[in-house]
C-alpha cells in the first residue's frame, strides 16, 4: 500500500509543477493581449483612411488600375494565410487553416489557380507535411508583428499583382486571418484585398467618416500615379492590421487554453489527493489491524502458557 501512496504523491508533484507553468503562461498571454489590442486600435484608423482615399480616387476617375479594376475572367489568385509560430493556443491555427482550405476549394471550383503564401510556422508545417506547394512563407514574428514585417510580406504579393498571369502574376489577392472580436471570441475570416471592392470600401469609408460625403479631389499628376503610390501602402496597412488582429487573437486563445489547462490541473490534483488520502487511510487501517491482531495473538499465547 505504501508504494501506491508514493505513486500518488509523485503524480501530485508532477501535476502541481505543470499547473505552475500553465498559470504563468496564462498570465503572460493576458498581459500581451492588452498591448496587442492597443496596436490594433492604433492601426485601424490609418487603414480606414487609406481605404477611404483609394475609394475617392477610384470613384472620382475612370482610371483602369489593378487596385480597383475587376479582371473579366480571372484565372489566378493568391491566398495569404496567417497562422501562429507557436502552439498551446487551442484550435487557433487549425481554424485559420480550415478557413484557408475552404477558400482555396472555392477559388478552384471557380476555375482559378491558387498560389499560397503563409505566415507562421504552424501553417508552414501543415502544408509541408502534406507536400503542398507554398510560393513564399514568413516566420518568427507572429506574436509581436511590426510594420516592417508587414512590408516584407506585402512585397512579393504586390509584385505578383502587378505581373501578368502569364509571367506568374495573379488577378486577385485574398487574405485569411483570425479577427479579434473579444477576449472570448476570435473568428477566422477571409477578405479579398485586391481588386478592391468599391461598394464595400465606400461603405467602410462612410462608416469611418460617420456619414460624411466623400470629397471631390483633383489628382496631380494623374489618378493612375496616385493609385500606383497608394497600392503598396494599402496592401501593407491591411496586412499589418490583419497581423495585429491575428496576434491579439492568438494571445487570447493561448490565455483561454492555459486557463483551461490550469483548471484541469487543479481538478486532477484534487482527485489525486482524495485517492492518496484513501490509500493512506487504508494503510493506517491495515497497520492498526496488524497491531490488534498481533496483540491478540500475544495475549492468547500468554493465556495458554499460564
Amino acid at each position: 500500500m505504501g508504494a501506491k501512496l508514493r505513486v500518488y504523491k509523485r503524480r501530485i508533484r508532477s501535476v502541481t509543477a505543470t499547473k505552475k507553468i500553465t498559470k504563468a503562461m496564462e498570465m503572460i498571454a493576458a498581459s500581451r493581449i492588452v498591448k496587442a489590442q492597443r496596436q490594433v486600435a492604433a492601426s485601424t484608423p490609418y487603414a480606414s483612411e487609406l481605404t477611404r482615399a483609394v475609394t475617392a480616387v477610384a470613384t472620382g476617375s475612370n482610371t483602369q488600375h489593378a487596385l480597383t479594376t475587376e479582371v473579366p475572367s480571372p484565372t489566378r489568385a493568391a491566398v495569404l494565410l496567417i497562422t501562429s509560430d507557436r502552439g498551446l493556443a487551442g484550435g487557433y491555427s487549425a481554424n485559420a487553416i480550415k478557413a484557408a482550405e475552404q477558400l482555396t476549394e472555392r477559388l478552384k471550383a471557380e476555375g482559378k489557380e491558387v498560389d499560397t503564401y503563409i505566415v507562421g510556422r504552424k501553417g508552414v508545417s501543415y502544408y509541408g507535411f502534406r507536400e503542398r506547394k507554398v510560393v513564399d512563407s514568413w516566420t518568427g514574428f507572429t506574436d509581436s508583428p511590426t510594420y516592417a514585417d508587414a512590408k516584407a510580406v506585402a512585397g512579393p504579393l504586390i509584385e505578383a499583382v502587378q505581373k501578368d498571369t502569364a509571367e506568374g502574376g495573379v488577378d486577385e489577392l485574398h487574405i485569411v486571418f483570425t479577427e479579434f472580436v473579444s477576449m472570448m471570441t476570435q473568428t477566422p475570416v477571409e477578405d479579398r484585398l485586391l481588386p478592391l471592392s468599391l461598394d464595400k470600401a465606400a461603405e467602410a469609408a462612410e462608416e469611418s467618416s460617420k456619414g460624411e460625403i466623400l470629397p471631390l479631389f483633383d489628382f496631380e499628376p494623374s489618378a493612375e500615379d496616385v493609385l500606383d503610390a497608394l497600392l503598396p501602402r494599402y496592401v501593407e496597412s491591411r496586412i499589418y492590421n490583419a497581423l495585429l488582429q491575428a496576434a491579439a487573437s492568438k494571445h487570447a486563445a493561448t490565455r483561454r487554453a492555459m486557463k483551461s489547462a490550469t483548471d484541469n490541473a487543479e481538478e486532477l490534483i484534487k482527485s489525486l489527493s482524495r485517492l492518496a488520502n484513501a490509500a493512506r487511510q487504508a494503510e493506517i487501517t491495515q497497520e492498526i489491524s496488524e497491531i490488534v491482531g498481533g496483540a491478540s495473538a500475544l495475549a492468547d499465547a500468554t493465556a495458554g502458557s499460564d
